[in-house]
């Protein structure tokens, strides 16, 4: 009997060794974030001074499809929604019909405007107006004909364009918007398309879309008239509201961009091998790294809205020039957050459609790309 009760004892081991435990409801231990080192890479807190790792060795296993991974892969601090998400547009725009309109006593363009339904500025191109938009009595204006949808408070461009179906960068063309491409309570823009048509299915994901520019150029909420840019945060603690204006700084301070990173370029500046270009460089360097800020600025973005960039943070720097970081796998900045040259703010990863922990860096002044490698610091 004793025997009988030992051999059954040892089957019971032996087949409780074969079957996976399983947690009770509730109880699972969750994984570990992200951006924790993998089992072999270095501790995150004694990095190596160069990230001299064969790449194979920091691969990760392959993604299904190809895909990009999903948001919840990024560590965030506490923020508020993007000004795009903050403001609901209504596609209420006014069409209006070709047209001419005889200047009246007491008329200014904007006046002129309000009565048309035209924007002022469309006004001004189609009748070769110069700045100050200075009309006289009697003067015939040509009115052009379009949709025009009237700006309200809190409204971004990124918004107005996905409530109308159409990309944000075909209404900067149409309406020949300039840096630094922050509407205005009250302004009038021109829509393009037809406006008895409904745009097709395609339209509407091409504006559903973003990319940097669209972010750049279409990010800023329209401030009210005589409304003051946000003060800057010095803490990621304090959340600004979505609406709130950022501005950029006025200038940029002395010194040189210095790298985000000091690892190994995997992929330069310009047109790749299969002819798609790559507005940036891939920095190469082990997950859980700190990536620091080239240069004094406010962040503009912090976020995961472009996919293909995984965790990324935007910041804008005097004289025109944006900074941009990709593939992070934490984000230790928020929106309005003022920082300094050299301040850390996230941890590298492999985000977005990544397939190693590295950075996406990008240098721009005003629109265009700018090699990163032509203006960094020497290292």
């Amino acid at each position: 009997m004793r025997r009988l009760a030992a051999t059954t004892g040892l089957m019971a081991a032996t087949l409780a060794g074969c079957i996976p435990s399983v947690d009770a409801p509730g109880t699972a231990t969750p994984p570990p974030p992200s951006y924790e080192a993998r089992p072999d890479q270095p501790p995150r807190a004694s990095p190596p001074p160069r990230w001299r790792r064969p790449l194979d060795e920091q691969r990760p296993p392959p993604r299904e499809q190809g895909r990009p991974r999903a948001d919840a892969d990024v560590s965030m601090p506490a923020t508020a929604r993007p000004a795009w998400e903050a403001r609901p547009v209504a596609p209420d725009a006014r069409a209006v019909s070709a047209g001419s309109y005889v200047v009246q006593p007491g008329d200014s363009l904007g006046r002129i405007a309000d009565r048309t339904g035209a924007a002022a500025e469309a006004i001004a191109r189609a009748n070769g107006l110069p700045a100050p938009y200075t009309v006289k009595l009697g003067q015939r204006l040509t009115i052009p004909a379009g949709r025009y949808h009237l700006v309200r408070q809190g409204e971004s461009g990124i918004a107005i364009a996905r409530a109308y179906g159409v990309e944000w960068s075909r209404i900067v063309a149409a309406n020949q918007l300039a840096e630094p491409y922050v509407l205005r309570a009250g302004q009038r823009v021109l829509i393009p398309g037809d406006n008895a048509a409904a745009p097709s299915r395609a339209e509407r994901a091409a504006a559903f879309t973003l990319d940097i520019d669209d972010i750049i150029t279409g990010g800023e909420p329209a401030p009210a008239p005589r409304q003051a840019p946000a003060r800057r945060v010095t803490t990621p603690r304090r959340v600004l509201p979505p609406t709130a204006v950022v501005a950029a700084p006025a200038r940029l301070p002395g010194g040189a961009f210095l790298w985000p990173v000091d690892g190994e370029v995997v992929r330069r500046f310009g047109p790749g091998r299969s002819g798609e270009r790559n507005d940036g460089i891939k920095i190469a360097i082990a997950a859980g790294s700190p990536i620091h800020a080239t240069q004094d600025g406010v962040v503009a973005y912090a976020g995961t809205g472009i996919a293909a960039l995984g965790g990324l943070i935007i910041i804008k720097h005097g004289g025109g020039w944006t900074s941009v970081y990709g593939h992070a796998s934490k984000l230790l900045v928020q929106r309005g957050q003022s920082v300094k040259r050299g301040q850390t703010i996230g941890l590298s990863g492999d985000t977005g459609s990544a397939d190693r922990p590295e950075v996406h860096f990008e240098l721009r002044r005003g629109r265009t790309p700018v090699d990163p490698q032509t203006v960094l610091a020497r290292r």
